[in-house]
């Protein structure tokens, strides 16, 4: 999803999924713990106790959500007849096919393949949301304005305050970060859609076009990020523009 796959390390966690290979970078859950921290410490309360369960929670709702996600990609790949490798690490993840996707050369299956990811993301938040419906649950949705239409007003409140937290985190998560992900920035899915729209729309250099797009798309929300103290996200939308601005550099004519 994000920059190059890591450097394999021993202490990365190895499994398979359905006969696609998994690997997670020791990276990957000193990302989480930070993106979890602030969160964690204002659940808690100031309990030391409960902020290590809230931040294992956290921890849990995001390798779950990004493997899904990566999983989502892998599938996509698997049905145009490749198969793919998953990395998750300190950026997010990655589904990496066994080929260059150059080998596919209709766009609009390497843009199924890019929507495959965030769509699974959201296709787990509707069954998460029909779970909750048919429980007849009472339930704080992460957009309040949702919740009201989907009836989460009323209904038998949730007990566990560790299953609420779970919850709402994987909500929130499959939500906003799979919206993030749609963005119109390269290397992420939405600025691949975006490239691969282009070309189906007949646009003569789609990825000099999406690339420039990116430029003001990612910076942007670097901006965005900085006003609202979202300083990883600021950080990480920084590089991706700045990426995308060489990638136009070097591959045609400089800006005059």
């Amino acid at each position: 999803m994000i920059l190059s796959e890591p450097q394999p390390t021993q202490a990365d966690l190895r499994f398979q999924i359905a006969d696609i290979p998994v690997r997670v970078s020791i990276g990957f859950w000193a990302m989480a713990a930070l993106l979890g921290w602030n969160v964690s410490q204002s659940l808690a309360e100031g309990d030391q106790r409960a902020i290590l369960y809230y931040l294992i929670a956290w921890i849990v709702v995001v390798f779950v959500s990004i493997l899904i996600h990566e999983l989502g990609h892998a599938v996509a790949y698997r049905a145009f007849g490749q198969s793919a490798q998953i990395v998750l690490y300190h950026f997010g993840g990655l589904a990496i096919p066994d080929r260059s996707t150059a080998g596919i050369r209709k766009p609009w299956k390497r843009l199924l393949i890019s929507a495959a990811g965030p769509g699974s993301q959201l296709l787990l938040v509707v069954l998460v949301v029909i779970a909750l419906r048919i429980g007849g649950y009472e339930f704080s949705f992460p957009i309040r304005y949702v919740g009201h239409w989907l009836g989460f007003d009323q209904g038998r409140p949730i007990d566990s305050v560790i299953a609420k937290v779970v919850i709402w985190h994987l909500l929130y998560v499959n939500i906003f970060w799979a919206a993030f992900n749609l963005l119109p920035v390269l290397p992420l899915d939405g600025g691949q859609i975006t490239r691969e729209a282009l070309e189906l729309a007949g646009i003569q250099d789609a990825t000099r076009a999406a690339q420039i797009l990116s430029i003001f798309a990612g910076a942007a929300v670097a901006w965005w990020a900085f006003q609202n103290q979202q300083t990883y996200v600021a950080f990480m939308f920084v590089m991706l523009a700045v990426s995308s601005y060489q990638a136009v550099n070097t591959s045609g004519p400089r800006w005059r």
